[in-house]
């Protein structure tokens, strides 16, 4: 079954939100083996989004719509849809009831317009909506099924999982699901990892790889179509196995993880702390550090040395150092990660020091960043990178990830 997602809301298109709903259930969809090719996003315009439905039904058997069930007059999305389908639009009755208990409840006046959240297509199986008011439905004709479910991700998320998955297994065609595996790489551009697994791309049929790059990092999808998930996973494993053996020196992790996260469960797997000593980061280091859950077991402390008083004054920095080599050095760097490895009494410690822009220092383009490392029986190591006219931003967070990087690969060594 191929199906559409449209998303109902001027918001939308404006900006002023992103339209998380069609991620969410896409990858949702995939899992039960429904192909999504398209996403359209329509305004509050009945005329446009009539026109969106007929362009939907040329080329998927499902359609599913989010937002545009709410009591306003800009909600039409069922009305659109009645008019379309020639589907009488009903009151559900549990819904309507649950609607008028929320408003005795909480105390408030319940306008009229209130009561057209509980008007659902006629003849169409109901989605409770056990964190709002409008119920979802899915309503099928002879050639098409039609899902509708509110806008609010925090509605919309439990109720197709609860319910609305239930309601299209039940139309299914198929026993096909599909399963996905995302391999992440860090080091290696998207162009040459794709040239070094260029003929695996090529000859793709199932299962299909997809690059995808971003912030200095680049993954892999591998999907599956299969009968059972064991086939699913042996067909997947295969074509990992084919990657890894060419690119496996970049790979870190795998599906939902991070540098960070990898780094995190490294310290605690061989009973390490680190710490950190930032310049031009300001902390960054430190903040995606302890926003990986139990990082307290691994992380004593840090400190952002932005100031010369402070690389000095507290992490020991010599002023031989600043005076003739600058903050902006190798050595600087060196001296901030023992600085900080003393200081906080850790095993590992992470220093960055460098120019984030805009303007040039010490005679560095922007760009021009230095990472050092400190690791325990080892000599602290000092790692130029050069990143170019980035944004601020963008510099500050590849500089991170390096860091990272660096921390993951000693550890692993």
């Amino acid at each position: 079954m191929d199906a559409e997602i449209i998303a109902v809301g001027s918001e939308l298109l404006l900006g002023q939100i992103a339209n998380t709903n069609a991620q969410y259930l896409s990858k949702q969809l995939a899992e039960l083996g429904v192909n999504v090719y398209y996403h359209t996003v329509v305004g509050d315009n009945a005329e446009r989004l009539a026109q969106a439905i007929e362009v939907a039904e040329g080329r998927a058997e499902l359609i599913l719509f989010t937002g545009g069930l709410g009591p306003t007059k800009d909600d039409l999305t069922k009305e659109t849809i009645s008019r379309h389908l020639r589907a009488d639009l009903i009151f559900d009755l549990e819904a309507l009831q649950s609607i008028q208990l929320y408003f005795k409840r909480t105390g408030r006046e319940m306008t009229e317009n209130n009561k057209k959240q509980a008007l659902v297509l006629e003849k169409s199986t109901i989605l409770p909506n056990d964190h709002g008011m409008a119920p979802g439905m899915l309503y099928t004709s002879q050639s098409h099924a039609y899902m509708l479910l509110p806008g609010p991700p925090k509605e919309m998320q439990p109720m197709f999982a609860v319910y609305g998955v239930q309601a299209l297994q039940k139309i299914l065609k198929h026993n096909d699901k599909i399963q996905s595996r995302v391999l992440r790489f860090y080091g290696i551009g998207e162009a040459l990892l794709e040239t070094k697994i260029e003929d695996l791309l090529v000859k793709q049929s199932n299962p299909t790889i997809a690059p995808l790059a971003s912030d200095g990092e680049v993954t892999l999808r591998i999907t599956a179509k299969h009968l059972s998930s064991t086939e699913g996973a042996k067909m997947i494993q295969s074509v990992q196995d084919e990657i890894l053996n060419r690119v496996g020196e970049y790979y870190y992790g795998m599906d939902e993880t991070s540098l960070i996260e990898e780094a995190v469960k490294e310290l605690k797997r061989r009973h390490f702390t680190v710490t950190s000593a930032e310049s031009l980061t300001g902390g960054m280091f430190q903040q995606m550090l302890t926003s990986v859950p139990g990082a307290s077991k691994v992380f004593k402390g840090g400190l952002v040395s932005y100031s010369n008083e402070v690389k000095a004054q507290v992490l020991g920095v010599s002023q031989s150092t600043i005076i003739t080599e600058g903050v902006v050095s190798e050595r600087c760097a060196i001296e901030m990660a023992e600085g900080a490895k003393t200081l906080f009494n850790s095993d590992y410690a992470v220093s960055f020091t460098g120019v984030a822009g805009p303007d040039d220092l010490e005679g560095h383009p922007v760009g021009t960043v230095f990472i050092g490392l400190a690791a325990p029986g080892k000599d602290t190591q000092a790692f130029p990178l050069q990143l170019g006219q980035s944004s601020r931003e963008q510099i500050r967070l590849r500089s991170v990830k390096k860091g990272c990087s660096l921390l993951l690969a000693a550890l692993r060594d």
